[in-house]
């Protein structure tokens, strides 16, 4: 069976609507009509900009539209979403008065229908089950056209392959995963979403520490505040402070108008700090200060403020480690973990590289106006060789531009490889499957938990704080296994 696969889902909401509107009086019909559904998660944004963000940051299904919103007939969101979000409906709402205008920005834009206001709840109840059915039904059409394709290649693709349309593919916002190590990590995450904690996400480079930490923003309470993101890496302390803390008029050489500072302008939301191990010891004492009490002094105030933002940092390099050389203050380490999430290299679930793939080619195909059937089995495997120092936003860079320069209509095959991962050595197949041994069950049941054991451990390269995550047991655990089957590391 060739390799695609529907996506499951995995928050508690079934479908994200994001609603684009400046009218409050809009907004408030919209948010009567849908949110006695348990089902909706409703977004508010005030801009299309706004909007913008938000769809590449969630995992939406229905962008509802006000006019009042639109700035221009001609370039505006709602076209936006059609080439780069295919898979969100579109609907447009606007007054009666501007019918002409309605009609003529949906039929330019493709969306699905248009209203005018005032209209029913009930009416517009409808039209949002409708254009949510109308585009599950037409995403699923895609995907089996993909799948009856592919399955009469039989040069193409392996028909063994386990990913199908019923594949074990998750997704939570915009990360996509199929492999236990981010299944449980995002499970994690989703219990931070429902607190008010602090998170510290570590990971290498690449891994996608930011659409994490966004995912957890939308689901969190505060998904309606606004979330700002700050790169600490590189900026000087008084920069830094400015641009967190914000600084009055007259502060500094160049500062001729007050800056309000994300912590003030985020209040509510949340303020994502990517690496947050490059920061100063001096300006780590202002972060420990505003953590513990939420105080907000503007560069070259004496005024005192409060702001509620939630801080989720980030970093490529172990915090722990750095504490224990006295680079980075305990302190405040242990004020940011409140919950602490680690996302796994590339290289270390290959289980994802299928799914990662197939989802950048569909976000990609439309982008640079490329219908890519899938991706041929001698690529796949290339592709899973691979070490990926770039970790995903190096595979995803990858597949942009392999999508670029395939055939239309075609597949993405082995000679659209960059040469790097074209020349990546392929592991050599397993001569057979594990035969577990043994003169009873009891027996059989331990020769195969004992090769599980060992084989997740050369896998990990004896990393025991992985192996036992991997496994579901604890440190002792593992300690007890390695210690009853003699293993030893070669």
């Amino acid at each position: 069976m060739a390799s695609f696969f529907f996506v499951k889902k995995v928050s508690m909401h079934t479908h994200t609507i994001v609603v684009l509107s400046t009218d409050d009086g809009l907004v408030a019909e919209v948010s009567k009509a849908l949110e006695a559904d348990p089902s909706y998660r409703i977004i508010i944004c005030q801009s299309e900009r706004e909007a913008e963000l938000r769809l590449n940051a969630l995992e939406a299904h229905l962008l509802i539209c006000g006019l009042d919103a639109v700035e221009d007939l001609s370039e505006n969101i709602l076209q936006k979403a059609r080439i780069f979000h295919p898979l969100v409906a579109r609907l447009l709402i606007g007054p009666a008065e501007r019918a002409p205008d309605c009609a003529v920005l949906a039929r330019n834009t493709g969306v699905y229908l248009y209203a005018l206001r005032p209209a029913p709840i009930d009416l517009l109840q409808l039209f949002v089950k409708r254009a949510l059915e109308v585009n599950e039904l037409a995403r699923r059409h895609r995907v089996l056209s993909r799948e009856l394709k592919i399955s009469m290649d039989d040069d193409l693709f392996n028909e063994g392959e386990s990913l199908s349309v019923s594949g074990g593919v998750s997704q939570f916002e915009k990360l996509v995963y199929a492999s236990p190590l981010m299944a449980e990590l995002c499970a994690e995450a989703k219990q931070a979403a429902g607190t008010e904690l602090p998170v510290l996400i570590q990971g290498e480079t690449g891994t996608g520490k930011e659409l994490l930490a966004r995912a957890i923003h939308y689901n969190s309470a505060r998904m309606n505040s606004p979330i700002h993101v700050q790169n600490c890496g590189g900026v000087s302390d008084d920069m830094l402070h400015s641009e967190l803390f914000g600084h009055i008029r007259g502060a500094f050489t160049g500062a001729i108008s007050d800056r309000l500072g994300l912590f003030r302008a985020a209040d509510g939301g949340t303020v994502f700090l990517d690496e947050i191990s490059e920061v100063s010891p001096s300006f780590q004492v202002s972060l420990l200060r505003f953590l513990q009490e939420g105080e907000v002094k503007p560069l070259g105030s004496d005024t005192i403020s409060h702001s509620d933002v939630r801080v989720v940092a980030a970093s490529n390099r172990s915090l722990a480690e750095l504490v224990e050389k006295g680079e980075f203050r305990r302190d405040l380490y242990y004020r940011l973990k409140g919950f602490e999430l680690t996302i796994p290299p590339l290289r270390s679930r290959r289980e994802d590289i299928p799914a990662l793939t197939q989802f950048f080619i569909e976000k990609y195909s439309g982008v640079v106006g490329r219908r890519v059937v899938g991706v041929a089995q001698d690529a796949l495997i290339k592709l899973e060789a691979y070490q990926y120092p770039g970790n995903v936003r190096e595979l995803e860079s990858e597949i942009r531009r392999m999508v670029a320069v395939a055939e239309q209509g075609g597949y993405i095959s082995a000679r659209h490889l960059s040469s790097a991962i074209a020349d990546a050595p392929v592991a050599p197949a397993e001569a057979g499957a594990f035969t577990p041994q043994g003169g009873n069950l009891k027996e059989m049941v331990e020769s195969l938990e004992r090769e599980l054991v060992a084989s997740t451990l050369v896998r990990t390269h004896w990393n025991q704080s992985k192996a036992a995550a991997e496994l579901g047991l604890s440190r002792v655990g593992l300690a007890n296994k390695i210690k009853r089957y003699g293993l030893q590391n070669a």
